[in-house]
């Protein structure tokens, strides 16, 4: 409770410490830490919320600001009001521990900060009203700068709050590369250009915006509009670049309006970009579901066949044959149409029977038939489209000298460790290489995902994947080793050639 009500009074503390007057703050960051604190540890933090609250209007009260006691007291209830109806809102609307990567959520999270602010704006107003601090004709000035200073100090830091809490290490560990570093200077950069040149060069952060949308995700987009908004109310309180140009009244709203435009854009891209990699993940699913209940399904087939027509067929050969050694041993053997006909009836029970066979090895046969590099070269195109990982094979051209049923079980170990790289790593690029050597074969398959604990997710409850590949290799005698760590995995099987 004391840690997060230093958190609020540090938050507020920071945004009055850049006031364009000595009572008017373009955003406020403190509403928005409030209702995402709430929003993911639940109301029985609010007397957190409550003394950070306590802190700042002490504060305020104490440092002579000309404010009476009881519009403080109303300020703090609206403030307090609008913080606690404000989780609950977003609750309600969007679910509980939303990553903010689908549109509803947005959608959903916009409506309820919107409705939350307006309520504090509207209590601050009347509070001030009756306490002679602004007169009639302020009053909707005075609630536009007010609310539009909730809003976009919510939309500033509940979005940030919320996504880094969703996954923060993972998070973290995309941000500290030198693509992060590269983005978070240009984000600074462009942002303190865009305010210092004129007017017309206001959005030319945008660019460095999208590309923390596109390529980072929610997480990153939010921590880069935080960026340029704190550089470009920074700048203005300090009487600089584009917006201190203005008048008091328009160089508030102008602040206001662009934190709140660069927020909703980034928003609203970071969704779309997420929305996109979702439908490619699901979509490589589906089109792994559907090979693998085409597959069953010939399987299906073939044993109907073996089980069905193909006995038939054998036991109308064996038929046959009786009946022509009852014709030979009867003496029947003159009635030439009669043996001729036993004999065409065998000819071509035996061909139905060959051509029976050859069809059901084609159904019964796994993906391998052409060659274990060409299975793997197809299903890396398919692991690949649509925004999945980069797959590399690497293997010699043409058939292994391999047992059908090895190269089946090879093919089923990679399989299955390709697929947990495109579903589960987060990586971008994957290599699968076969190698033969020494009397062995080896087949690796290496990632630059995030990694696990091996022998913790074959423990684990619900992960076959490790216990069908382990099964796999033990039924061919090969060895398979399986090495994991932050920087990406690397799955090994060996068998001997």
């Amino acid at each position: 409770m004391l840690a997060l009500a230093l958190g609020y009074f540090v938050a507020a503390k920071g945004a009055q410490s850049l006031q364009y007057t000595a009572s008017v703050s373009a955003i406020w960051p403190p509403v928005g830490l409030g209702i995402a604190v709430l929003y993911l540890a639940g109301l029985r933090w609010w007397p957190g919320i409550f003394l950070g609250e306590v802190l700042v209007n002490g504060n305020l009260l104490a440092s002579g600001g000309g404010i009476p006691l009881g519009s403080l007291i109303g300020q703090q209830s609206g403030n307090m009001a609008e913080i606690v109806v404000g989780a609950l809102l977003v609750r309600r609307l969007i679910g509980e521990r939303a990553a903010l990567n689908r549109a509803e959520q947005v959608s959903g999270m916009l409506l309820g900060l919107g409705a939350a602010t307006a309520i504090s704006a509207t209590v601050g107003t009347v509070s001030m009203l009756a306490g002679g601090v602004i007169q009639q004709g302020d009053v909707p000035t005075f609630w536009r700068t007010w609310w539009l200073g909730d809003s976009a100090g919510a939309l500033v830091a509940f979005p940030l709050v919320i996504t880094w809490a969703s996954a923060p290490l993972t998070t973290w560990r995309r941000l500290v590369t030198w693509e992060g570093g590269l983005l978070l200077a240009a984000v600074a950069i462009l942002a303190v250009v865009s305010i210092s040149i004129n007017e017309a060069a206001t959005y030319m952060v945008f660019p460095a915006l999208i590309w923390a949308a596109f390529r980072f995700g929610p997480a990153v987009a939010s921590l880069s509009v935080a960026i340029a908004a704190g550089i470009a109310i920074g700048l203005t309180a300090h009487k600089q670049g584009a917006f201190f140009k203005h008048p008091i009244d328009d160089r508030v709203l102008s602040t206001q309006l662009y934190v709140l435009v660069a927020a909703l854009t980034m928003l609203y891209l970071s969704v779309v970009v997420a929305e996109r990699r979702r439908s490619a993940s699901e979509l490589v699913e589906a089109r792994l579901r559907q090979e693998a209940r085409a597959l069953q399904e010939r399987h299906r087939i073939a044993r109907d066949l073996h089980d069905s027509v193909s006995q038939a067929l054998f036991s109308t050969i064996l038929h046959t044959r009786t009946a022509q050694r009852a014709v030979a041993q009867r003496g029947l053997v003159a009635d030439a149409s009669l043996g001729h006909a036993l004999e065409s009836i065998g000819e071509l029970t035996r061909g139905a029977q060959g051509e029976m066979r050859a069809l059901i090895f084609e159904l019964g046969n796994e993906a391998v038939a052409d060659g274990l590099v060409s299975a793997l070269n197809r299903l890396a195109a398919t692991l690949s489209a649509d925004g999945g990982p980069a797959i590399e094979v690497e293997g010699p051209d043409g058939r292994l000298p391999l047992d059908p049923v090895v190269e089946n079980q090879l093919f089923g170990i990679t399989r299955e460790a390709l697929t947990n790289v495109a579903k589960h790593a987060g990586a971008t690029t994957a290599t699968a290489r076969i190698e033969q050597r020494a009397g062995l074969l080896s087949v690796e398959v290496r990632d630059d995902g995030r990694g696990f604990d091996p022998a913790e997710a074959h423990e684990a409850p619900g992960h076959y994947g490790l216990q069908s590949m382990r099964s796999r290799a033990a039924e061919i005698d090969g060895t398979l080793t399986i090495t994991s760590s932050e920087r990406g995995t690397l799955v090994r099987v060996q068998v001997s050639v």
